[in-house]
Parts: structure tokens; C-alpha cells; sequence
């Protein structure tokens, strides 16, 4: 199963702080607004998000249709197909994609911890 590009999404308190913190480790801007307190950081093919009071828990995401590099895909999973094997191997999601449908659509479901997954697809 290829659930597309993997990131960590972060609740951060200060986002200022904590862009400048990561950039000490070497990730620099790949994308996002410091502005609506969210901002996406890359170093080598490893992708975090800062997000400020946006959501309580850090969370897991995957991205189908996508590479570490945030370029979209030739061929991708439609996370319609993803959502029915989850299903299909007994996994409860929290929210679903309306599978009637085409294109950009995200699902959720937590692990046996309570850590959120998101799989968002933005195509």
C-alpha cells in the first residue's frame, strides 16, 4: 500500500520559535504562511509542518499523488481505493472520502495510541 509522501505535522505554541528552531537542524521553507501560522519545512526528503493552533495532537500525514518533493505523481493510489483496503482490513476511520467522488479528498483514523493519521490527497 503507498499512502504517497510522508510528513509529520506539529502543534507548535510559537511558531516563530519554533521555525527558527528546525532551521538550526537544517530544514528550511518549502511552502505555507507564517502569517496564518502554519509553515512546511524540508530537509533532504524529510517534511515537517508547524502548524499554530490549528489542531490539539501532532499528527501523521500522507500525501497520495504526491513525492518527498511535493510534485505530484504520473500514477497514485486515489485514497478512495486506500480508504476501501483499510476498510476491507478492519481499520475504523474517523472520517471518510465521499467515494462517489473525484479528485482532492482526506480520511482519518488513529493508531492503537490515539496519534492521528491523515491521508490527504490534494489532486
Amino acid at each position: 500500500m503507498n499512502l504517497g509522501a510522508f510528513s509529520v505535522s506539529l502543534n507548535v505554541k510559537d511558531i516563530h520559535k519554533s521555525k527558527e528552531f528546525y532551521e538550526k537542524l537544517g530544514f528550511e521553507m518549502l511552502g505555507g504562511d507564517i502569517t496564518q501560522n502554519w509553515l512546511i519545512l524540508k530537509n533532504d526528503h524529510h517534511i515537517i509542518g508547524l502548524f499554530q493552533g490549528m489542531f490539539e495532537k501532532n499528527i501523521l500525514t500522507f500525501n497520495p499523488g504526491w513525492n518527498q518533493e511535493a510534485e505530484n505523481l504520473e500514477s497514485f493510489t486515489d485514497i478512495r481505493e486506500l480508504q476501501k483496503e483499510l476498510k476491507a482490513k478492519g481499520l475504523t476511520l474517523l472520517t471518510e472520502a465521499d467515494e462517489t467522488t473525484e479528485g482532492p479528498a482526506s480520511i482519518t483514523l488513529e493508531d492503537p495510541d490515539g496519534n492521528p493519521i491523515l491521508i490527504d490527497q490534494h489532486r
